[in-house]
């Protein structure tokens, strides 16, 4: 068994408040979530308004797989429109870890 989870710093365009900031992330969220079968949450930053920690994690049964939906929603992040993803931390491990 494989876990693996990466968590995104982002900083929001153009957002002036809270609500905004959630109007902003609501949508990215159930999208990973839907596109990736992926866990998801915004996990950091909940009090600033134009900066995001958002986590994700998953579970299989191969390395590979997890390296590559980890990889192909940073990638989904890091070019959506009105969010710079300013740096991510990723870490996989084994059961046998």
């Amino acid at each position: 068994m494989w876990i693996g989870w990466i968590e995104f710093d982002l900083l929001l365009g153009d957002v002036h408040s809270l609500k905004e900031k959630r109007s902003v992330l609501r949508p990215i969220i159930a999208e990973v979530r839907k596109r990736f079968d992926v866990s998801v949450a915004e996990v950091g930053q909940q009090n600033l308004y134009r900066r995001a920690e958002v986590g994700i994690g998953l579970v299989g049964a191969d390395r590979a797989h997890v390296v590559q939906v980890l990889d192909t929603a940073e990638n989904y992040i890091a070019y959506r429109p009105g969010v710079d993803l300013l740096s991510t931390r990723r870490k996989i491990l084994s059961s046998e870890d």
